[in-house]
């Protein structure tokens, strides 16, 4: 690859006096894409944390990095690949972790090998990771893959492209097409100490256009995350497989085993400064898979968001077994203070036999009962919402029964009935690929609203149906009535966010000509205005 000539400005720029390696032009991308029917363009838009945490170590290397969040911008195809084409990069990179984007990820590394076929294109995030091993190809436009988590690796493939001549195969986390054959080259190692990574590049991206809802995770709300990885290796979840350990058998095959790490809360504190203070961000949805993990973490973080006298609220995904723990130390109560207003369990399934077959065993005996419980008795004020996936495996009418009687029982305030759905890098995706029942054009449709599955008793479109029943049962106007008076500005908020919503959606279902009760229209991605521009 022809290097660009050093600019002198772009090294007097360079941190520690270090000069641009060979003045390299990295561009980092979020292309455009179709939004989930139930958040409109103002919730929707919420930073996407790999942008500044990638961007960060790269400029910090020396490179030219630009970042083009297309969503909160509104750049459309046709706008994007006019930048592109200005900025001249020498590396695009661009990442999902979602299935159901990645026709949209494809799309996008096809344009820039038209646009600029000079350039070298490196694809990251989960999607990519866990099929590397589809996507390593000429037919993908994707010069390399990055397995896993992406600062160093990053960093090292665009020095590496930087100097003609250099191999990739010496970069650590990568998979390729070297012109004959894949090439995978030696595991990544994991961060050890997430304190080691440069402060996320949050001035590289437009920190006013994020969290403008006037409802949902507001005011300014905007993501956050402490920790990495999970504790658990539930089988139907592929977020804990991206930052897991990795090794590799002779045959090529991966044994995955989980990894949990965690910032200090020292390093948290500044993150949450810098976003309170100079973006003006008062609420934080925490990205982590579990939050929770560790109780030392938790109990010293509440203490200095009391002590800072930050006035936050924040969501958070949160294990029901150590919410249990910690309102039993007394930690929990702080953290309700600490700004806690909207947590997320993930109760999943009523029955303990069910919960054993998708490798959640640490929630058997009624554990979650007990953490909604707690909130309901002792912190009525914050907002609990709760999973239940549907269809597993040996799914009937009597088994969904069971879980609409738990969902009444524990009363929270919103429940999200969710069909299982194969994702890769899980063994419910490897099972389902190698049996026929699905196959890797049905990743448009795993938006974890419309089944893909049968069960050994329903067919996912009866299935489906029973999900739409489910959800009338709980989502009604009694529901809505009781939130719309709640006394608690947060959860009356949510309500009207809710409200509005779902009349904007019904409203343009009267547009459409569509029957405003079809339930196939609330499943169907929406294109925004801009999307083509």
């Amino acid at each position: 690859m022809r290097a660009r000539p050093p600019n002198p400005k772009l090294v007097a720029q360079a941190p520690n006096g270090a000069a641009k390696v060979g003045a390299m032009r990295v561009l980092l991308v979020q292309p455009p894409r179709k939004y989930w029917p139930y958040t409109s363009e103002g919730d929707n838009f919420l930073l996407q944390q790999a942008l500044p945490a990638l961007a960060a170590p790269l400029r910090d290397a020396g490179m030219d990095v630009h970042v083009l969040d297309c969503m909160p911008l509104h750049i459309g195809w046709r706008s994007l690949a006019d930048r592109i084409k200005e900025l001249d990069p020498d590396v695009i990179a661009s990442g999902e972790n979602h299935a159901l984007y990645a026709s949209e990820a494809l799309r996008f590394f096809k344009m820039c090998k038209e646009v600029a076929p000079r350039a070298k294109t490196l694809a990251g995030g989960g999607h990519f990771t866990n099929l590397a091993h589809r996507y390593a190809n000429p037919a993908s436009n994707i010069d390399a893959i990055c397995i896993g988590e992406g600062e160093e690796t990053i960093v090292d493939t665009c020095k590496t492209w930087a100097h003609e001549g250099r191999d990739l195969a010496k970069v650590d986390g990568l998979m390729y097409w070297d012109g004959a054959a894949q090439v995978r080259t030696n595991t990544r190692k994991l961060v050890k100490d997430l304190d080691t990574l440069p402060m996320p590049a949050y001035d590289m991206l437009p920190m006013h256009l994020y969290g403008k809802s006037r409802y949902l995770f507001s005011p300014g709300g905007t993501t956050i995350h402490h920790s990495r990885g999970c504790v658990s290796s539930c089988s139907f979840c592929a977020w804990w497989t991206v930052m897991a350990d990795r090794k590799y058998d002779s045959d090529g095959n991966v044994q995955l085993t989980p990894r949990w790490r965690s910032k200090s809360v020292d390093r948290v504190m500044e993150e949450i400064e810098e976003l309170y203070y100079r973006y003006g961000k008062r609420s934080y949805v925490w990205v982590d898979e579990s939050w929770n993990i560790d109780p030392r973490f938790n109990d010293e973080f509440a203490g200095r968001m009391i002590k800072s006298g930050m006035k936050t609220q924040w969501f958070a995904f949160m294990r029901a077994d150590c919410i249990v723990r910690d309102e039993k130390k007394g930690i929990l109560e702080r953290l309700v203070k600490a700004g806690m207003a909207h947590i997320l369990i993930g109760v999943e399934r009523a029955e303990d036999d069910s919960l054993s077959s998708l490798d959640k065993r640490f929630y058997a005996g009624g554990i979650a009962r007990q953490a909604i419980e707690i909130f309901k008795t002792k912190y009525p004020h914050v907002f609990v919402q709760a999973t239940f996936i549907v269809g597993v495996k040996e799914e009937n009418n009597e088994s969904l029964k069971k879980q609409v009687a738990m969902a009444k029982e524990l009363d929270v305030d919103f429940p999200a009935f969710h069909p299982i759905t194969p994702v890769p890098g899980t063994p419910i995706y490897d099972e389902a690929l190698r049996e026929g029942w699905i196959t890797e054009a049905d990743f448009d449709n795993f938006d974890w609203l419309s089944p893909v599955l049968d069960s050994q008793y329903m067919t996912k479109d009866e299935i489906g149906q029973a999900l739409y029943d489910m959800n009338k049962q709980f989502v009604n106007n009694k529901w809505l009535l009781r939130g719309l008076t709640s006394r608690v500005p947060y959860k009356r908020d949510m309500y009207i966010w809710f409200t509005k919503v779902s009349a904007l959606m019904a409203l343009d279902a009267v547009k459409k000509r569509v029957n405003p009760l079809n339930v196939e229209h609330y499943q169907q991605l929406v294109e925004p205005e801009w999307y083509g521009t």
